[in-house]
């Protein structure tokens, strides 16, 4: 196995729901305290988010998944206790089972009045959660190349950490709606496909230059190169209830990019293939989670996901041994056959409504298992399987 230059360091980013301790309703109006107190504790990783029910935070540049762990463990945990000092529970989902969007109240920050002010209804509607995790790439030919090999595995990314099953009170029968309402900015969902940096740097020449985007971080692309630091960056999943299972996406990340890169070494790549494929498979991603049939393009088959994964898993496993993260990326195989927090929550509200509970209080249920298991820093490890939607 040819040795990898790239360092491929990793940064996770999640953002998580904050909700009132006793009604589980989500916090319109956090006082400002709480934010301040956040900050005093863990610094600049903590920050806002477009509304103000909302938090996120940032790892550092970790090199290592175990140093990525202790990062997270140390934030979801400084995080979710600050938010029980202030009468609130953090919530790791990316929808609430039943909150609507026009209720919330947006920061009161420069950054996200321009945005409203410029994307209206689209931007309000924002009420939702997401995960991303940047790889350090130095080269910036590399960077382009990997994403766009790495585009191919979206989709598969997105099933195994599906937690948005609900929106405004409806179960939406996907177990990510999340996407749904990130696609309808502009300049979302996959990415263009570039021979090299400077053809990308053209495409961002051509929007500025015509007045139309004059920063690249509102490119919203489920994998994008990022603006500020050099780094790879993954969008397309929900935020993970489990923090294991946020280390496994990531661990995963960072394997398949090694691959590639061991692929490159031997002048190799994968093929590419249409936009249509990809969002085909996306589709499914988005509307079944881990019971998912994705398109393999190479074979010409629909497979189930749970094999799609487990010979992934096969592929990468020894440039994850590499990087002392193949427990983490073994845990995928897990997640495929016990089911993602979609899985979860759906399983909690049709049992609680099989047992004649009303309709709030079985999304009360919900919420109340979400708050349980994001407090849990060991979820995802020994949850048994959720069964059906």
């Amino acid at each position: 196995m040819a040795i990898v230059n790239e360092k491929l360091s990793i940064g996770i980013e999640e953002e998580y729901l904050l909700v009132d301790a006793e009604t589980r309703e989500l916090a319109a109006r956090p006082p400002k305290e709480f934010m301040e107190k956040c900050k005093k504790l863990v610094g600049e990783r903590a920050m806002h988010e477009f509304l103000q029910c909302q938090v996120e935070i940032g790892t550092n540049v970790c090199p290592t998944i175990h140093e990525a762990r202790e990062e997270l463990v140390n934030l979801r945990g400084n995080i979710g206790e600050t938010a029980k000092e202030f009468g609130m529970r953090l919530v790791a989902a990316s929808t609430h089972p039943w909150a609507h969007w026009a209720t919330q109240e947006p920061v009161d920050m420069d950054r996200y009045r321009i945005l409203g002010a410029e994307h209206q209804t689209l931007a309000r509607r924002m009420a939702i959660c997401g995960m991303h995790v940047h790889a350090g790439i130095e080269n910036k030919n590399l960077r382009i190349e990997l994403m766009n090999q790495m585009t191919y595995v979206m989709p598969h990314l997105l099933a195994i950490s599906t937690s948005s099953p609900f929106w405004e009170g409806s179960n939406t029968g996907l177990k990510a709606f999340r996407p749904i309402i990130i696609n309808d900015l502009p300049r979302s969902g996959f990415p263009e496909v570039f021979e090299n940096w400077n053809d990308w740097l053209e495409m961002l020449d051509d929007l500025e230059t015509c007045g139309m985007v004059n920063d690249p971080s509102k490119i919203w692309w489920d994998i994008r190169p990022s603006g500020k630091h050099p780094t790879l960056e993954i969008r397309v999943c929900d935020v993970c209830t489990w923090l294991e299972d946020s280390l496994t996406i990531a661990a995963l990340y960072q394997s398949i990019l090694a691959y590639f890169c061991h692929l490159r070494s031997r002048n190799e790549q994968r093929r590419f293939y249409r936009r249509i494929l990809l969002a085909e498979n996306k589709w499914r991603a988005m509307r079944y989670g881990v019971e998912a049939e994705l398109g393999d393009f190479g074979k010409r088959q629909k497979l189930p996901l749970v094999e799609l994964i487990d010979e992934l898993v096969e592929i990468v496993s020894p440039f994850a041994d590499e990087r002392n993260c193949l427990a983490e990326v073994q845990h995928a195989r897990k997640i495929v056959r016990r089911g993602s927090s979609a899985d979860f929550q759906l399983k909690i509200y049709n049992d609680a409504k099989s047992r004649g509970v009303d309709e709030h209080d079985a999304k009360v249920a919900v919420v109340d298992w979400l708050i349980e298991q994001t407090a849990d820093l060991e979820g995802g490890k020994v949850a048994n399987g959720a069964g059906g939607d």
